[in-house]
């Protein structure tokens, strides 16, 4: 579809999606195309993820393919579990950005009563030397009732040794007054690959930027965190960055040592285990809230990968 000028130029998934697919050269580096629910992401021709609208209760990205061409993220519940994984906590889906408290409803976990995030369109998708995917997507209760609506552009780059994923998200309170309360379950992130977790005791490893690993990462607010470990005998990594210009950064960490790597700049309470303190935050109709990250996929380890100058060259960038 990409990379032949006799093919169209744009590709309609929905009433209100704006397609702009480039058919220029074969130098791209990446091509987006539209599959069964979603959206597929290649880089040089291979599988790099798929954007599924709707898993579980919410858009997630899975698979994420590693640098060796391997999977790293969990493959449950989206498929049976991989080696060394386990079948818990059935919305940690591979890559997902929701919250545990938003004006009382529970857009984390898919119990009784939970939130949904549901797809409203694309209004961008381009490939190139990099790519861009942005949606639009309707927080609605249980009921069905719209709580609020965020709008999220992932960005895709790489260069001869890694590639990244730049998320921005705003959510607008556009129903009323909104509050994403304090609570560790959330908010943006992913759950590593089976055998990358700290707790298959197989060179899994959490650092952080000050130095914090495995447990006493948790809880910490860090500009980023690495989360490495092997994968079909190869160490790779992903570290999560957070942008100087995101909603309260440096944010706090819900990291563990099973596999869940979240950033939470809400759970305040939690984090340093105090009732005395307050993490909520509180929105008027209209008012916005926006939180970038970039996901940085990686060979070997923290230093190998020399993340520290990796999240310079990200905060320089102009958001």
């Amino acid at each position: 579809m990409v990379g032949n000028p006799m093919k169209p130029l744009l590709l309609l998934l929905a009433a209100t999606s704006v397609f702009c697919l480039p058919a220029n050269s074969k130098a791209e580096k990446f091509t987006v195309k539209k599959i069964d629910g979603g959206l597929e992401v290649s880089k040089d021709g291979k599988l790099l993820t798929q954007y599924l609208t709707k898993s579980g209760a919410k858009p997630v990205l899975w698979p994420l393919i590693g640098p060796h061409g391997n999977e790293i993220t969990r493959a449950y519940p989206m498929r049976d579990a991989g080696e060394n994984e386990r079948n818990d906590h059935i919305h940690h889906r591979s890559f997902w950005f929701t919250h545990g408290n938003v004006n009382g409803v529970d857009f984390w976990a898919e119990t009784e009563g939970h939130g949904n995030i549901l797809h409203k369109g694309f209004t961008k998708v381009k490939d190139g030397n990099t790519a861009t995917i942005e949606s639009k997507n309707d927080w609605v209760d249980a009921k069905g009732n719209k709580v609020c609506e965020d709008v999220r552009r992932l960005t895709f780059g790489a260069d001869s040794d890694a590639y990244w994923i730049d998320f921005d998200t705003t959510v607008t309170a556009s129903e009323g007054e909104l509050v994403f309360g304090d609570t560790k379950e959330g908010s943006f992130g992913v759950r590593v690959a089976g055998t990358m977790k700290v707790t298959a005791n197989m060179g899994g490893a959490i650092v952080n930027q000050q130095g914090d690993k495995d447990l006493q990462a948790w809880g910490k607010a860090s500009p980023w965190v690495d989360y490495v470990g092997p994968v079909k005998g190869n160490t790779v990594g992903i570290a999560i960055m957070n942008h100087p210009t995101s909603f309260r950064y440096p944010t706090y960490w819900h990291v563990r040592t099973y596999g869940l790597f979240t950033a939470n700049p809400f759970g305040l309470h939690h984090f340093k285990n105090s009732n005395d303190i307050d993490g909520s935050h509180k929105m008027a109709k209209g008012e916005t809230m926006t939180l970038r990250y970039r996901v940085y996929v990686h060979k070997g380890d923290t230093e190998a990968a020399d993340i520290a100058a990796q999240f310079k060259a990200y905060q320089s960038v102009e958001k």
